[in-house]
């Protein structure tokens, strides 16, 4: 493969496709005449970071911490605020798991080290609590032309902006022109390797078992600044990739992202062939072999059609053709697991699906035959929405919740695979205690989240954007202890401030912004914004138009400025736009808390309504930047 490009020409599209089918018929070649590596298991993984700035916010440095960390297994992602570091495959017996987990520590060591020398730190989970829109521009897209590629073609095949609507305890409702909403998720992707005539038996399985594990591992309920799912990600992903125009949605085209719709049967080419059925070719790219041929000279394809193909279809559970120069083989990708909280709760996560691998099609041997497809699939969907709280419908109809089939069935058949798989008793006992504490205790990383949120939310501190960043100050120091997440304290306010102080939490006043916001319109009536000042005790409300842009300010002081002309009788039937302040001075949210001090002064206002491409975004007060001199004269003294 010597170059990519959308297909969005008919002939190139059309040699392109040829080649896909030619790789298929090669694939089923391969098959047929058993030239796949058999009689041995492989495990590896993908463990993807976020970088973030001491100020807790992602920092787009990839390509300079990739420069100065110099390690081949450390490679770009998607922004240029995640990585991805490569773990090597190893043979599935003896001390494999230990080894992993080494290697990764080893790696985000690295990663984290060349990080630090860049005033940044990396950081495990599933999504960046303080993570915004304004993040998500394509400035911050990786440089990588594979990525643009993918964002233009994909914005060509769906014809308009990606929309993404989830409701979980809070409802996100946004829209935007490209895919950088994916960037929102990092994940720790589990390889399995698996022989031809092994591999629908243990694909279906991995269906199957995708639910619980997910349900012990859940650990993405925020995005932009709202609780939604326990795995949040699930949702997202698919949304932030949707290839599908209005009329595909219309009738109901399955989306690139996916969990399937039927059991596997007989073979892997089946996943393959699905996949050209459904979804038109994104990318069409210069093809150097003839697949046939190849395997005519006793040589191994690249299939690089297909592979291309297959990296546009993105399957929870995805079907993988490699080789190490000598055989073929083929793998199940798992794509289901966030990052974090820990990598030792990443190995835990690791060891109860590869232990499900190997023993629960011991226990179960064709799960087809036990379980309904649709139920496998809901079973999915709540573990992502409702974490350990979810009820499955399991084998021959059971219906058991979350935890109670890990603990009761499914942690034993899992301790069973990895002792038949020799794995270290040592490895065994040290992983999946990990994950039975954590399930025991009902403490996810989702949980501890939600449950610390709302901690410092009752101890009646901060806004939305302080207790995000506080959230993840703590998520940070509690990584670098290394404990598990079901042994972590909830996070206190105190505790936070601790950690990184004052200067570093008020900095920009981003951090410290009201984002819940009281607005009227230009046409509303001035009585209202009155009455809406006395309830909710604020002395300031900016007036927008129907599209969230600013269009003037109210202040306490034009009312009494009303008032004073005996206007307060007329209140009634006086419209906000007469009273207003039209084109108000106004700040952005990663402004230095110095300068709008400054701004403020010179321009005598006592409100700086915040705005970011173009939309309200929050709003700061004289009495906020009055708490944050008094916080910061405090600190100062203490030193």
């Amino acid at each position: 493969m010597t170059s990519r490009a959308p297909a969005d020409d008919d002939v190139q599209r059309r040699l392109y496709m040829k080649a896909l089918l030619n790789d298929v018929h090669a694939f089923e070649r391969m098959l047929d005449e058993e030239r796949f590596e058999t009689g041995i298991r492989r495990v590896g993984a993908e463990q993807e970071m976020f970088l973030v700035d001491s100020a807790m916010r992602p920092v787009p440095l990839a390509e300079a911490v990739l420069e100065a960390a110099d390690r081949p297994e450390l490679v770009h992602e998607l922004a240029r605020f995640n990585l991805e570091a490569n773990a090597n495959p190893r043979v599935f017996g003896g001390d494999c798991l230990s080894q992993l987990e080494n290697e990764l520590r080893m790696l985000l060591g690295l990663a984290d080290d060349a990080a630090r020398t860049l005033g940044a730190r990396t950081l495990l989970t599933g999504i960046l609590p303080t993570l915004r829109m304004g993040d998500l521009h394509i400035r911050n897209m990786t440089g990588k032309e594979r990525y643009h590629d993918i964002n233009r073609a994909t914005c060509a095949a769906r014809g308009g902006e990606f929309h993404a609507n989830i409701k979980g305890i809070d409802e996100l409702d946004v829209t935007h022109d490209n895919v950088m909403l994916e960037s929102c998720n990092t994940s720790f992707q589990l390889h399995f390797q698996v022989a031809p005539k092994e591999f629908a038996r243990l694909y279906n399985m991995a269906q199957a078992i995708t639910a619980p594990v997910l349900a012990a591992a859940v650990n993405s309920p925020l995005l932009l600044g709202r609780q939604l799912w326990q795995e949040t990600r699930v949702a997202l992903f698919q949304h932030s990739v949707d290839a599908r125009s209005s009329v595909e949605k219309a009738r109901n085209v399955r989306p690139r992202v996916s969990f399937g719709d039927s059991w596997v049967k007989q073979s892997a080419a089946e996943v393959w062939r699905d996949n050209i059925a459904r979804f038109r070719v994104l990318f069409v790219t210069e093809l150097e072999e003839d697949p046939e041929a190849v395997l005519d000279a006793n040589g191994i394809p690249e299939l690089t059609a297909l592979r291309l193909h297959n990296g546009t279809v993105y399957r929870w559970n995805r079907v993988c053709y490699g080789h190490d120069g000598v055989v073929p083989h083929l793998r199940i990708e798992n794509r289901v697991l966030p990052a974090g909280p820990t990598i030792v709760d990443e190995m835990a996560n690791a060891a109860f699906y590869f232990g499900l691998m190997a023993g629960a099609v011991e226990e179960y041997d064709e799960i087809q035959h036990r379980m309904q497809f649709d139920d496998a699939k809901a079973n999915f969907f709540a573990a992502a929405r409702h974490g350990l709280k979810a009820q499955f419908t399991w084998v021959d109809g059971e219906t058991v919740p979350a935890g109670q089939l890990i603990l009761e069935k499914l942690l034993p058949m899992a301790r069973a695979g990895l002792q038949q798989s020799e794995i270290d008793a040592a490895d065994i006992d040290r992983y999946l205690s990990v994950l039975e504490e954590r399930v025991r205790s009902g403490q996810t990383g989702s949980q501890w989240c939600g449950a610390s949120l709302r901690a410092i939310k009752d101890q009646g501190k901060g806004t939305r954007e302080s207790r995000d960043r506080t959230l993840t100050q703590v998520m940070l120091a509690r990584q670098d202890t290394t404990e598990p997440v079901h042994t972590w304290d909830l996070v206190t306010q105190d505790e936070a401030t601790a950690v990184l102080g004052c200067r570093e939490t008020y900095k920009t006043i981003g951090q410290f912004m009201s984002t819940d916001l009281f607005t009227v319109r230009p046409g509303d009536l001035v009585d209202l914004a009155a009455n809406l000042m006395d309830w909710e005790h604020v002395r300031h409300v900016p007036v927008e138009d129907d599209e969230g842009r600013l269009v003037g300010l109210l202040s306490h002081r034009s009312l009494l400025r009303l008032v004073a002309r005996g206007g307060r009788d007329k209140s009634t039937s006086v419209a906000v736009s007469e009273i207003m302040k039209p084109a108000p001075v106004t700040a952005t949210s990663d402004m230095l808390t110095l300068d709008a001090m400054n701004l403020m002064r010179s321009e005598r206002v006592g409100c700086l309504p915040v705005v970011d491409e173009g939309k309200l975004v929050g709003i700061i007060t004289e009495v906020d930047l009055i708490d944050v001199a008094a916080r910061l004269l405090t600190e100062h003294l203490k030193e």
